[in-house]
């Protein structure tokens, strides 16, 4: 069972990866919290582990939740609320960005929405008194994918039960707004978090239409966690040559792709390729 859990995640596309993330971290501490019960142990709790504590000095000894935090649930209404935003959210982004783009914004926007609550819960007087708040959950992270979006394709139309389609722009509008007037009604580290997640992804797409892609530094950080945990493969590899007719057949499947691509270009302009057609088309424009 072990083993074709781990061959799920493997084949899973960075959407469903950082789901099951999610969902592994909240059942390990629920099981713990289980045994905890069970012989009578001192309780704990995820957040007071994963979760970054207001305490600047308190988070020198804890620098991990800056990221733990993030991937952090202990309630199960919310855990499912932002995976559910999170699932559609990064359907629709991943119609326009990479795989790679969604896991660098979910990081980017988790860590600035995570800033934003530091920096408020340290500056404001309003939480001055407030010596033992921590912050958990993907609400940072989800709300940056979700203004990615909102300024990268704010006519996109989302069906929203009821209310019929709406675009996705006027459902970003109303999340930030909801956020900043229940910013004094309670969990307030939350809303701010979710501002600086939303005001992640505002940058990003701005950045991103003129030609900077923000996140490029945190890609070069992630990729060399990952290769620190990949298992060097040390085999050498044989492969035998393409047949004429295999040639031939992926060489017509090339160029059927990138008419497709040209004739895109004439009739919406280049702005309407998706992310990946415009990576495919630069590919290929450096070989020729």
């Amino acid at each position: 069972m072990l083993n074709d859990l781990k061959v799920k995640f493997k084949q899973a596309n960075a959407l469903y990866k950082l789901i099951y993330i999610n969902l592994g971290v909240f059942v390990f501490f629920k099981i713990l919290a289980t045994f905890s019960f069970l012989i009578q142990s001192p309780s704990f709790s995820a957040a007071s582990i994963f979760g970054i504590p207001v305490n600047l000095a308190e988070l020198i000894f804890k620098p991990w939740t800056l990221v733990t935090y993030m991937f952090t649930h202990e309630d199960l209404f919310h855990i499912l609320s932002n995976l559910l935003y999170l699932y559609f959210a990064g359907q629709i982004f991943l119609q326009y960005f990479t795989e790679k783009k969604l896991y660098s914004i979910y990081a980017m926007g988790g860590l600035l929405g995570g800033l934003s609550y530091l920096l408020a819960f340290n500056f404001f007087p309003a939480f001055t008194n407030i010596a033992n708040s921590s912050l958990i959950g993907a609400s940072a992270s989800v709300m940056a994918i979700l203004f990615a979006l909102a300024t990268y394709v704010p006519n996109y139309k989302i069906n929203l039960f009821f209310l019929g389609n709406i675009p996705i722009k006027y459902l970003a509008i109303v999340f930030v707004v909801m956020d900043v007037i229940n910013i004094p009604n309670g969990n307030s580290g939350g809303h701010i978090a979710h501002l600086g997640g939303a005001l992640t992804g505002v940058v990003f797409t701005y950045k991103w239409k003129r030609g900077t892609d923000i996140t490029l530094v945190l890609e070069g950080y992630l990729e060399a966690v990952v290769k620190l945990f990949k298992k060097k493969n040390l085999k050498t590899v044989h492969r035998r040559p393409k047949s004429d007719d295999t040639f031939r057949e992926e060489k017509v499947i090339h160029n059927d792709r990138i008419n497709t691509i040209l004739d895109k270009i004439s009739k919406s302009g280049y702005e309407s390729l998706t992310e990946k057609e415009k990576e495919y088309l630069f590919k290929n424009s450096k070989k020729n």
